[in-house]
């Protein structure tokens, strides 16, 4: 399954790479785009675990920068 969610409060390119590198990491991420200047997420991963990969997505985002948020 492949999603795109709006960013709000992104920062900065630096940040967007580095939650970028870290939701890469999440155990069923296929791939995934965070762009800063679109402010976007494009997430593709496993469609029977596409909720709880969502989920680790949106705590390594708030890890990184805690005030962005991400529109569902």
């Amino acid at each position: 399954m492949k999603k795109t969610y709006k960013l709000e409060d992104l920062d900065c390119a630096n940040c967007a790479a580095k939650m970028e590198r870290a939701i890469a990491e999440i155990e069923g991420v296929k791939r995934v785009t965070v762009s800063f200047m679109a402010q976007k997420m494009v997430l593709e991963a496993d469609d029977e675990r596409f909720d709880e990969i969502l989920q680790n997505a949106v705590k390594c985002i708030k890890k990184v920068e805690p005030d962005c948020k991400v529109v569902m």
